[in-house]
């Protein structure tokens, strides 16, 4: 009885006595610094930002504008596949939805080597987004969009 009572008071003690281990270097990542400002100017520079921000400028990735972006969708009650060229601005029909190009990007060093669009696809008659944001050729999987009957990706941008 009296084990029963030291083990219960063991694992009883209020979170205050316990010590917390705290992650090395975990103190950086939490500083409260804002990098809004930072975002914003490679953003307006047209740098993709890296995930190691201690990369040098000169690394990054620059990247420029296209005018349309080739895009590939799926039906998959069917499996009909069909390629949709989209200028940017515009909206095209693919079965039940409708796909609308914001922006698309590419490396300037190799024009065919990825794609970055970002885009809103709606299902008809519905004012709520199926999908809005950036999908990435290379990594169709890193914010695929999820439809229960239709899969779109992008190929690359136009220029």
């Amino acid at each position: 009885m009296i084990r029963a009572v030291l083990l219960l008071s063991a694992f009883a003690l209020p979170v205050a006595a316990q010590e917390i281990q705290q992650i090395p270097g975990a103190e950086e990542m939490f500083s409260g610094e804002d990098d809004g400002d930072i975002m914003k100017q490679d953003w307006e520079n047209g740098i993709l930002i890296p995930l190691n921000q201690d990369e040098p400028e000169e690394t990054r990735e620059r990247v420029a504008q296209g005018s349309a972006a080739v895009l590939r969708g799926l039906d998959k009650l069917t499996g009909d596949v069909r390629d949709l060229e989209i200028g940017v601005g515009q909206t095209q029909t693919l079965g039940r939805i409708e796909v609308t190009l914001s922006e698309c990007r590419y490396p300037e060093a190799n024009p065919v080597g990825n794609a970055y669009a970002y885009l809103t696809i709606r299902e008809r008659g519905d004012d709520a987004p199926a999908f809005t944001g950036w999908m990435v050729a290379a990594s169709p999987a890193l914010n695929p969009m999820e439809h229960p009957r239709y899969d779109v990706w992008v190929m690359r941008c136009t220029t």
